[in-house]
């Protein structure tokens, strides 16, 4: 009689345990919510006691509140962790992953081009340390832990966006160029054709390889295959689904940010118009996901298909993208 009490409050004791962490994992899910960046970087202007904004201070500070989000949200930063719930946890990682990839593209970009006046002019040596700590291995948990360099990297963007209000500092500039733009929408849109490719392989599709066309020159190092069968797989269309919801998440504020920097650019290229469509576009994969689980009906099947729904949105963004890179290409 003891020991079957005994086995009753183990039993008892791992189901409060399991629901207690099913509960935590739950809240640890749910995504931040959008902020304004044009309203949440004038907020940073009045607190340094600034007049105005100068040049890529609300793009520099976008990028602050958006890394600083995957290190404050619910949970902190989960890709990393080694205990439950988190480390059984996967459609959040896959999120802040999805993130932090376009964290990466717009740091290489803002020390690369934004900052630079030409080829051959010094990079700033606020975002020279930013940018590798924003490349450190996003699982990586022993000394360094990711989200230590992560913090370190945002300090130094911090830093820069200082010297950017600093008059009597022009060591931090930022350059509203229709070329810088351009260079960073160009990795833009190769990011975003990933995510809709894989995301469109979650029914599986015969594809014609394209690697070589528009160029009879070109070469590979390795043959492949005239047509190929890609299909994402069946325990990875979750994950996939939800890195794009990141990477979209990030890239809707970083747009709309340009938005605001860039506006007498965009102007001057008659590419405004544009730019709101993409972000209208991006807006759309941020709806809420109401069933318990990624659906993956076949293309016109009777159930649902979240991933196909995804990547329409993303290709639409994307082929809206390459429209307004055109744009800025023209005089």
């Amino acid at each position: 009689m003891k020991q079957y009490l005994t086995s009753k409050w183990i039993i008892i004791s791992l189901s409060v345990l399991l629901l207690f962490f099913y509960i935590i994992a739950v809240y640890w899910s749910i995504e931040p919510d959008q902020f304004d960046p044009k309203q949440a970087a004038y907020q940073q202007l009045n607190e340094a006691n600034a007049t105005k904004p100068v040049a890529g201070f609300v793009l520099t500070s976008t990028l602050i509140q958006v890394s600083q989000t995957l290190l404050d949200k619910p949970g902190g930063y989960l890709s990393n962790d080694v205990m439950p719930p988190s480390v059984l946890m996967d459609n959040m990682p896959s999120w802040e992953f999805g993130a932090l990839e376009m964290v990466r593209d717009l740091a290489l970009a803002m020390r690369r081009d934004f900052s630079r006046s030409q080829s051959q002019s010094r990079e700033n040596a606020q975002l020279t340390l930013a940018q590798p700590k924003f490349n450190i291995d996003h699982r990586g948990w022993l000394l360094p832990s990711a989200e230590s360099q992560y913090q370190e990297g945002i300090d130094a963007l911090i830093q820069y966006r200082k010297g950017l209000l600093d008059t009597a500092d022009n060591s931090a500039q930022f350059y509203t160029r229709a070329d810088n733009l351009r260079d960073w929408l160009k990795q833009v849109e190769k990011r975003l054709g990933s995510l809709s490719q894989r995301l469109s392989a979650s029914v599986g599709q015969e594809r014609i390889n394209t690697d070589l066309a528009g160029d009879n020159a070109a070469q590979q190092s390795t043959p492949t295959h005239d047509q190929a069968y890609l299909k994402t797989s069946w325990w990875d269309l979750d994950n996939v689904f939800y890195e794009s919801r990141g990477a979209c998440w990030a890239l809707l504020h970083f747009l709309k940010a340009v938005e605001v920097d860039f506006a007498d650019t965009l102007e001057k290229k008659n590419a405004l118009i544009s730019l709101r469509q993409i972000i209208r576009d991006l807006e759309a994969t941020q709806q809420t996901v109401w069933s318990p689980m990624i659906l993956n009906g076949s293309g016109f099947g009777t159930m649902a298909n979240h991933s196909l729904v995804m990547a329409n949105y993303i290709s639409r963004a994307n082929a809206a993208l390459i429209d307004l890179t055109e744009l800025l290409t023209q005089g």
